[in-house]
């Protein structure tokens, strides 16, 4: 297993003083925004599309510095009700699978994303029970006339360029949990699978241990981020929508690695990821509002380095 950064946290530096700082910290890998909500500060979409010259330029200037590119990622609504929002999204993950074929890079991670209730709809609608009925109508509507077709197509595209597309399972899109990630995969295709961030699963009450079990080789990437429940849950439950920056009266916060969670898990983490075969980049996602950029990412960072498996087991020489 490698260590990595999603590149989006140094969104305020040059790529070149972004990657000096990855390599002094003493990570292996990085995993790069190309547009939609991670936006693209590192990666001129259309600009390395239309040349050559500049796309060995922009690669040499990471695996120049003993880097790899774990992935490229354009986290988006595709399927965003709103048609002029959807095209841009789409448009992005399109050109985000050629660049990946071009630059012999294997994964792009996305969101599955959300339709709206209907054609015509302004916003997607997450739906999270099953009745009053209209519920269990609508999600029905969404699979069956949004989701499976987007991706299906999508699914063919991503083959086609021998991309693997990883869904971040995040709440609000259709791809939620293991449930929902396994639903579409086999409805689509088996390029498509997980860009698994246990953050996610943390605060919804999913084991991500068991979860790692349930996808075993649809999981294609890997964020590292922790998640911590706090007091308020007990009256407000998970589905908490006061904003991020109100951390003392949230049920849940995002954190660094190691401060949701501790050893324990995250080495329990990396075991069941190489019992199910895993052996590719671990990639630090800080979004932990209690730290600055630098303290949270090298928090990080220490502690992945303590837990990460980086040889290979060899033999039973005890058997």
């Amino acid at each position: 297993m490698k260590l990595g950064v999603f590149t989006a946290l140094f969104g305020g530096r040059r790529l070149s003083d972004a990657l000096d700082y990855i390599v002094e910290s003493g990570l292996e890998a990085v995993e790069i925004g190309t547009g939609n909500y991670p936006g693209n500060p590192h990666c001129p979409l259309g600009e390395l599309l239309s040349s050559k010259k500049k796309r060995d330029e922009w690669k040499a200037k990471i695996t120049d510095r003993g880097l790899e590119i774990s992935a490229l990622s354009c986290h988006g609504n595709p399927i965003h009700p709103n048609k002029k929002i959807a095209a841009a999204h789409d448009k992005v993950f399109r050109d985000t699978i050629r660049l990946a074929r071009q630059l012999g890079i294997e994964v792009v991670v996305n969101f599955s994303g959300c339709p709206g209730d209907k054609d015509g709809a302004k916003y997607p609608n997450w739906v999270v029970c099953p009745w009053p009925p209209h519920f269990t109508e609508m999600v029905n509507w969404q699979w069956e006339k949004k989701v499976i077709p987007y991706w299906k197509a999508a699914a063919r595209l991503a083959k086609n360029n021998g991309i693997k597309v990883g869904l971040e399972m995040h709440p609000g899109f259709v791809v939620y949990s293991p449930e929902t990630m396994m639903r579409l995969r086999d409805a689509v295709g088996k390029n498509i699978g997980a860009n698994f961030d246990p953050s996610h699963l943390f605060w919804q009450g999913i084991d991500p241990i068991a979860s790692l079990r349930c996808l075993g080789d649809a999981i294609f990437h890997i964020h590292a981020k922790d998640c911590a429940i706090y007091p308020p849950v007990k009256l407000t439950g998970v589905l908490d929508t006061k904003p991020y920056a109100h951390e003392i009266h949230r049920a849940w916060i995002f954190r660094t690695v190691g401060y949701g969670h501790g050893y324990d898990f995250w080495k329990d983490f990396v075991s069941t990821l190489r019992l199910i075969g895993y052996d590719g980049a671990i990639s630090i996602e800080h979004e932990d509002s209690l730290m600055s950029v630098n303290e949270g990412f090298q928090k990080a960072v220490a502690f992945l380095k303590d837990v990460l498996l980086t040889e290979k087991p060899g033999e039973m020489w005890w058997a």
